[in-house]
């Protein structure tokens, strides 16, 4: 049986880095040994959907680093330390997208990778946009691109959306735009 409430008995940071720190955990097993995990600590991220209008979404074409490939994503970004997800979102929308909001929604939140991880993704949608131009950070290499709704779902079924935050917050949307219209389970 699994305890949910037993907590790591020690806790050492062995890596301290501008968005993720990783640490050794120790913890107590059921038979009273002790064994160690990797624990990468993350803030938490937003991920945003923005509606230009009823029909179109705005995705970045983004080159990630880590997998050496450009990807199209929904616009996302790390929450700041002390920072509210709310702001991160409207933050994240203008500096990525070039847009404000007039209206934010925030739909769930999920753990990306809970085995390593502790990373939790906050899923906006944003309604009533207004262009005011994007604000990049330096390292990011991203583009703002327009796509009809019907597009962006075709891009997520036939494999050229791999981001799994992005699969999930299109199909989300979806579910929620089709609940909406009285179309498919309630």
């Amino acid at each position: 049986m699994i305890d949910e409430n037993r907590l790591p008995s020690s806790r050492r940071i062995i890596y301290e880095g501008r968005k993720i720190d990783v640490a050794l955990d120790t913890l107590t097993l059921n038979d009273g040994t002790t064994a160690e995990r990797e624990v990468v600590i993350h803030r938490g991220a937003v991920a945003l959907v923005p509606m230009v209008d009823h029909d179109h979404v705005c995705l970045v074409k983004n080159m990630r680093y880590a997998v050496r490939e450009t990807l199209w994503e929904v616009p996302a970004g790390t929450i700041d330390r002390g920072e509210h997800p709310d702001t991160t979102a409207a933050r994240e929308l203008t500096e990525e997208t070039g847009y404000v909001a007039g209206k934010i929604t925030k739909l769930r939140e999920w753990y990306v990778s809970p085995g390593i991880l502790s990373e939790v993704m906050h899923l906006y949608l944003c309604e009533n946009l207004t262009a005011v131009g994007t604000n990049l950070e330096l390292d990011e290499n991203l583009e703002p691109v327009i796509f009809t709704w019907t597009e962006a779902l075709a891009m997520v079924h036939d494999g050229r959306i791999k981001d799994a935050k992005s699969i999930l917050a299109i199909l989300l949307v979806e579910r929620l735009r089709s609940n909406l219209a009285g179309v498919g389970p309630a």
